[in-house]
């Protein structure tokens, strides 16, 4: 097990990582689940946020995270990103940090774009566990042609003739 964690943190070192812990028993495990699941408590805490479920191939990850990492030199945000490495997913919380209102306001969806186009080139899509949402569906056709929508609302309207089913959604 420890010949591969030092082979998982040689590849992980060229990169810009928080210390890599190793739980050694369960109340060390335990511990490390703990702070995982409050991650997203901190980063709402901490003031305006947005965050973003975006997935790509496993191989891509640092190359997505490079690109939030670069997009928020560019447009002032700042960023906390976790996920789940073993499936692709990463969770990109923005906080607005020293942005102005106004520069969040006009100049944050143009950095959501940029990191689903992101996600787009890295073969991967807008969301993994999370779904499409009400502010998601805005970016859906970053990642899907219009004959996936088409495909998709006849699957709803075979099952939802009478669109009784999530009314006012895409689907």
């Amino acid at each position: 097990m420890y010949k591969d964690c030092e082979a998982i943190h040689s590849l992980l070192n060229p990169f810009v990582c928080q210390p890599i812990l190793l739980a050694e028993d369960a109340a060390s495990k335990e511990k490390l689940w703990k702070m995982r699941r409050c991650i997203g408590e901190v980063v709402k805490s901490s003031g305006v946020y947005k965050e973003e479920d975006t997935v790509v191939k496993r191989t891509y990850l640092p190359q997505l995270y490079n690109t939030v990492k670069t997009l928020e030199a560019q447009y002032g945000f700042e960023s906390v990103c976790y996920g789940h490495a073993g499936d692709g997913n990463l969770h990109v919380n923005i906080l607005q940090g020293r942005m102005s209102d106004a520069a969040w306001q006009s100049e944050i969806s143009h950095a959501v774009t940029a990191i689903f186009e992101a996600c787009k080139k890295y073969e991967g899509t807008i969301s993994g566990e999370h779904g499409i949402g009400l502010v998601q569906k805005n970016y859906l056709s970053i990642v899907m042609e219009p004959s996936h929508f088409s495909l998709m609302q006849g699957i709803k309207n075979t099952f939802d003739p009478n669109g009784i089913l999530n009314p006012g959604k895409i689907f």
